[in-house]
């Protein structure tokens, strides 16, 4: 690997982590949901209903991590646990109303601030933005072997 090319990657990653810090500053004020309850309701949201085994692969977590989460969304009446439509044995898990309201909630107010932050940008620049930020997720998804949904592929 050349000089150069090791000076670019140690620049993206230094972006990449004063980009998840200034997101995580942006999830903390005024919203209803922690970080992991905005995950889990988003991907449920997407893709629901899911087993605590299906969402432990889709996130890569222990199922004992996953099935402490879902408990604290279910005891805020976030979630539902529900028969699988399919006949399984396992009991799924979806969003409820108040889940979805939330959840909807909180992505309004992360987008109004992105807006914030982009408001003096050209539309082609927040196009390429985009671009970029999805193409960098879809690698890392390439490289885990797991594809993350997106609302336009629902």
């Amino acid at each position: 690997m050349s000089v150069d090319r090791e000076a670019e990657l140690v620049d993206i990653e230094y972006e990449l982590t004063l980009l998840s810090r200034y997101h995580a500053l942006a999830q903390r004020a005024e919203l209803h949901l922690d970080r992991s309850a905005y995950l889990l309701l988003g991907r449920l949201e997407l893709q629901h209903p899911m087993s605590l085994k299906e969402l432990s692969c889709a996130f890569s977590l222990d199922i004992s991590t996953i099935n402490r989460q879902i408990g604290a969304l279910r005891r805020q009446g976030l979630v539902e646990r529900v028969e699988d439509p399919d006949g399984g044995l396992a009991r799924k898990v979806r969003p409820t109303a108040q889940g979805l309201s939330k959840l909807h909630a909180d992505r309004e107010h992360s987008t109004a601030g992105v807006e914030k932050v982009l408001r003096e940008w050209r539309p082609e620049q927040r196009q390429a933005l985009g671009d970029l930020l999805r193409q960098f997720n879809r690698s890392v998804e390439n490289l885990e072997g797991r594809d993350w949904p997106r609302p336009d592929q629902v």
